[in-house]
C-alpha cells in the first residue's frame, strides 16, 4: 500500500483513481454505491433511522469484491477510509457526467501506477 499520508481529498484524489483502473472493479463501486444511496434513502423515508448504518453493506460489499477479484488490489478504504468514501460519491459522479475516463488519465494518476 502506498505509504503516502495524504494532506487533503485533492491530493488524494489521483492516488483513488490509480486504484480503480478495472472496469469491472468501477462497475462494482457504481453499483454498490447507487444501491447504498437508495437503501439509505428508503430507511430515511420509512424513518429507520437505527437501520441507516447497514445501507454501508451493499457499497463495500460490491467495491472489496471489484477490489479482490478484479483490480487485485487491497482497498483503500482499510488506509484512507473518510478519503475512500467520498472518492466513491465523486468517481460516481464522474461517472454520470461521463467524464471518468478523462479524470483517470490524467498525468497525477499515473504516477501511483505500477
Amino acid at each position: 500500500m502506498d505509504q503516502t499520508r495524504f494532506q487533503n481529498f485533492k491530493e488524494f484524489w489521483p492516488f483513488y483513481l490509480s486504484q480503480h483502473q478495472n472496469i469491472t472493479c468501477r462497475v462494482l463501486h457504481y453499483i454498490g454505491t447507487s444501491l447504498g444511496i437508495m437503501f439509505c434513502s428508503y430507511l430515511i423515508h420509512h424513518q429507520q433511522f437505527l437501520a441507516i448504518p447497514l445501507s454501508f453493506i451493499p457499497g463495500y460489499a460490491f467495491a472489496w469484491t471489484g477490489h479482490y477479484l478484479f483490480e487485485k488490489n487491497r482497498p483503500a478504504t482499510f488506509q484512507y477510509p473518510f478519503y475512500s468514501f467520498v472518492g466513491d460519491f465523486v468517481m460516481l459522479y464522474f461517472f454520470f457526467h461521463g467524464k471518468i475516463a478523462e479524470e483517470s488519465a490524467k498525468s497525477e494518476v499515473q504516477q501511483y501506477l505500477k
